[in-house]
């Protein structure tokens, strides 16, 4: 007979669990279970778990590559997905990052053998491990170019806060979200910042406590994306930003998007006046401000944009 008090007892049992490998129409309907989480499978195939296409033109998709466990969270992949931003920090051509899931579902939460693992694991060695995940979502944060997340299917737990990270989000019509760690006994803890950064602090409270799951259209009203579209015009948008961005200079995307991270927040003071200031300044003497104001006048494209 299993002892009652043991912390064991309290895990998901094995057909709960499985039981959590769901469609996302089924997804849509059932609000009651705690977290769709994929069931065990075999372990990943030979393959490459982060996929990164970089074009000449200054874009980027990175695709997290595991369909069969609906590109669910382990720390191979969070450390793949690491590497890449990192990596884009010294990108300077780059002008947008497109961030999507493999196979239709954009990422399910935590996988479910890391979940088992670290239910075994020290305080201190989750605390360890759950750094992994904080760093990479920072190193996401910090890249330079414009972010887009493009989420299909299903984006739940630190799959949606991939989706708070990046600096835009689209999603596409039948596409469903959820915090449900509180169902498990958890906390979205590592992903709080960048969730409350972008739907504020009120919202993310009614969202991390109900752990309710949640379409599209209450996304955008919840300001965690920024706009749904038919899946059938996802490449339709794509390209559409690809043109858009093309007219603009990657240097200056990366100063522009730096300038917001440093003065969110900030007291409007003579230290913040001085420091914009500069920044403006900075601009106007570099390759790009010279180039940039250059063209204009002489009513051309300048050489980013040809």
């Amino acid at each position: 007979m299993s002892d009652p008090h043991d912390p064991s007892n309290d895990l998901p049992s094995e057909e709960d669990l499985n039981a959590f490998d769901i469609t996302d129409a089924e997804a849509a309907e059932i609000n009651r279970m705690v977290h769709p989480l994929v069931a065990e499978a075999a372990p990943d195939a030979d393959t490459d778990l982060v996929l990164i296409e970089s074009l000449p033109s200054g874009v980027v998709f990175i695709t997290i590559n595991r369909p069969h466990k609906k590109n669910a969270f382990n720390p191979e992949v969070i450390a793949g997905l690491y590497e890449a931003f990192e990596t884009l920090h010294g990108a300077d051509h780059v002008r947008v990052v497109f961030i999507r899931g493999a196979g239709g579902t954009f990422c399910a939460g935590a996988d479910l053998g890391w979940m088992r693992d670290a239910a075994g694991w020290t305080e201190s060695e989750n605390r360890e491990d759950a750094m992994g995940l904080a760093k990479m979502l920072k190193a996401l944060h910090e890249v330079p170019a414009l972010t887009v997340a493009l989420v299909e299917g299903a984006a739940m737990g630190g799959g949606a806060g991939l989706v708070a990270a990046c600096d835009m989000a689209v999603a596409v019509e039948d596409a469903r979200f959820a915090f449900s760690e509180v169902k498990l006994g958890l906390i979205p803890a590592t992903i709080a910042p960048y969730v409350i950064e972008a739907i504020g602090a009120r919202r993310a409270r009614q969202l991390f406590l109900t752990a309710n799951i949640f379409d599209a259209d209450y996304a955008a009203h919840a300001g965690l994306i920024d706009m749904v579209v038919p899946s059938e015009h996802m490449d339709e948008f794509i390209s559409m930003m690809v043109d858009s961005l093309s007219a603009n200079a990657p240097g200056a995307m990366g100063d522009a998007k730096r300038l917001v991270n440093d003065v969110v927040g900030q007291d409007i003071d003579s230290r913040l006046l001085e420091d914009t200031a500069k920044r403006i300044a900075r601009a106007r003497v570099s390759k790009e401000g010279q180039e940039g104001v250059k063209a204009f006048l002489d009513k051309r494209s300048p050489y980013w944009a040809e």
